[in-house]
């Protein structure tokens, strides 16, 4: 791994570039320097989630995420090197089937709102789902391990499903429940329940 931050202004990359782990010097716009962004915006934006008031397993939960994230980028940052390890995720397969078992099967699709906690985790979810791309584009010209690409596809699932879970938990006394398109099939199987409590 390369050396830790001693200094933060360095003025080495007024030029274009930037330096990898390894000593490196890529453009600024190169694919994996694409990848390691949206990995740290991933991660910026569970640190606001974890602003707001959540169960404190799931604030347990995201803090390891956070980290794993970290791992994730240190292993981008350096060709060849491999510090996320395969039990990272498998650790958000058990918690993606752990959550998913305490909620209700969907009607339909659902809107990315309801507490705001809740909409701060789809966020999370679509910037999990660019990281993911851009790591299967980097992998389409550079050789990258599998466990990155196998992480965040889990993680964006999980936070699909956690954005649910925390809808339920309504700590901001603004949600409840999922927020539904408000497609047609929806709309007529509402109508002919309706009607039929109206019959009965």
């Amino acid at each position: 791994m390369g050396h830790r931050l001693t200094q933060i202004s360095t003025r080495t990359g007024d030029d274009g570039s930037t330096g990898l782990g390894n000593g490196q010097r890529v453009p600024k716009n190169h694919l994996r320097i694409a990848a390691m962004g949206d990995v740290d915006e991933l991660n910026s934006q569970l640190g606001v989630l974890l602003a707001e008031p959540l169960p404190a397993d799931v604030r347990e939960l995201l803090v390891v995420i956070q980290h794993e994230l970290f791992n994730l980028g240190g292993e981008l940052s350096i060709p060849g090197y491999t510090l996320l390890k395969v039990e990272a995720v498998v650790r958000l397969d058990e918690a993606l089937a752990l959550y998913n078992a305490q909620l209700p099967r969907l009607k339909e699709f659902i809107l990315p709102a309801g507490t705001r906690s809740a909409a701060l985790a789809h966020v999370a979810r679509t910037i999990a789902r660019r990281a993911e791309r851009a790591v299967v584009g980097l992998a389409g010209v550079e050789a990258v391990n599998e466990a990155p690409r196998h992480y965040l596809n889990r993680l964006s699932d999980l936070l699909f499903v956690l954005a649910r879970v925390l809808n339920r938990a309504n700590l901001d006394g603004l949600g409840g429940d999922d927020v539904y398109w408000r497609s047609e099939r929806l709309t007529r199987s509402e109508s002919a329940d309706a009607e039929g409590q109206d019959g009965q």
